[in-house]
């Protein structure tokens, strides 16, 4: 992997009936987890799905801002910005 990070703006609903990654909206990414939000599982869930859409390691995936809220931004090491969103589309 390369140097590179890119930072994602995301919106999490928590306690889903399912989890799910999408649409990106205004460059917003809107991700559904079935974790509650309480002590940071819904947003270790987030961090596990982000990794596994995007291939990278989830210790790749750092939460940048967002600890206790809906509204998060996570940096994803080693891919590029349009790689990353490449990813996420596919």
């Amino acid at each position: 992997m390369s140097a590179e990070r890119s930072v994602l703006d995301v919106l999490v609903t928590p306690r889903a009936m399912r989890a799910s990654i999408g649409p990106l909206v205004n460059g917003v990414l809107h991700v559904h987890v079935t974790r509650p939000p309480t002590d940071g599982e819904a947003t270790e869930a987030v961090r596990q799905l982000l990794a596994r859409a995007v291939g990278v390691p989830r210790s790749a995936v750092v939460l940048v801002t967002g600890t206790r809220s809906r509204h998060k931004r996570f940096a994803v090491a080693g891919l590029s910005r349009t790689e990353l969103l490449r990813r996420l589309s596919t």
